[in-house]
């Protein structure tokens, strides 16, 4: 799998995971056939939000719904890391539910990468244009 990702999703991405600090952020990337075009933020509910992440559960079923409804697909799971690296942690490893990529963007360089968790297979992203 590949996640083709136009610019303006990227910004939204990072404006909002900005926006999110000192917490972890997270959110979904929808689309279709592995084209990214909307990011959908999502609460973090998790108790210790500055050092991991939960997505609301109410909110995670309504945006299946809503992403269903749509005729659109769950590409990713996106999260920050506020202090880095993007690369899966232990807990984001033990985690892992969905068989959709992982997307985890260091919040000090703004860099991402994209993983098939728990197994921690890398997934290219191309950004488009």
């Amino acid at each position: 799998m590949i996640l083709r990702l136009p610019p303006a999703c990227l910004e939204q991405t990072r404006f909002y995971l900005r926006a999110a600090l000192p917490r972890e952020g997270v959110g979904l990337w929808v689309g279709r056939a592995g084209r990214v075009v909307e990011f959908w933020p999502l609460p973090n509910v998790h108790p210790r939000p500055r050092e991991r992440y939960e997505a609301d559960p109410q909110a995670l079923i309504e945006a299946v719904r809503r992403i269903e409804q749509r005729g659109l697909e769950l590409l990713a799971i996106v999260h920050s890391h506020p202090s880095g690296p993007a690369l899966p942690s232990e807990a984001d490893r033990a985690q892992a539910y969905w068989r959709v990529p992982y997307v985890i963007f260091d919040m000090r360089t703004g860099d991402f990468r994209a993983f098939c968790l728990p197994q921690t297979e890398e997934v290219p992203v191309w950004l488009e244009g």
